[in-house]
């Protein structure tokens, strides 16, 4: 997983910010804006949340990175990323069908499982 630091970095530069440009923003050292890019220190809530605010991003996205960015790392499986990636952009009631038939296959394994034993 990136750690917070570089997705700070990243955000920070995409913004065309300085380190103390966005120290003055959020009302902190611009020494401190660094030992969070470089050293791994972590920001109180306040001041992730002005950071992101800083930013135009979200503190989930500063701490966690993206959605995409946790699936990938989560599924090993790269096909089955790919097919969860594509499910995701169907309109919600095709999403729902894929839901039920994803659930009702993991129920039947479920079952199959459990006589086989």
């Amino acid at each position: 997983m990136i750690p917070l630091g570089q997705r700070l970095r990243q955000a920070r530069m995409n913004k065309g910010l300085s380190q103390s440009e966005l120290a003055k923003m959020v009302g902190i050292h611009y020494t401190q804006i660094g030992r969070y890019e470089n050293k791994g220190a972590q920001p109180s809530a306040d001041v992730l949340a002005k950071l992101a605010n800083a930013l135009e991003t979200s503190s989930d996205y500063l701490m966690n990175g993206s959605t995409e960015e946790q699936a990938s790392i989560a599924l090993e499986d790269k096909d089955l990323l790919n097919q969860f990636q594509k499910v995701e952009q169907l309109p919600s009631d095709k999403k729902m069908i894929v839901k039920e038939l994803i659930d009702a296959f993991l129920l039947k394994c479920d079952i199959q499982k459990r006589y086989a034993s």
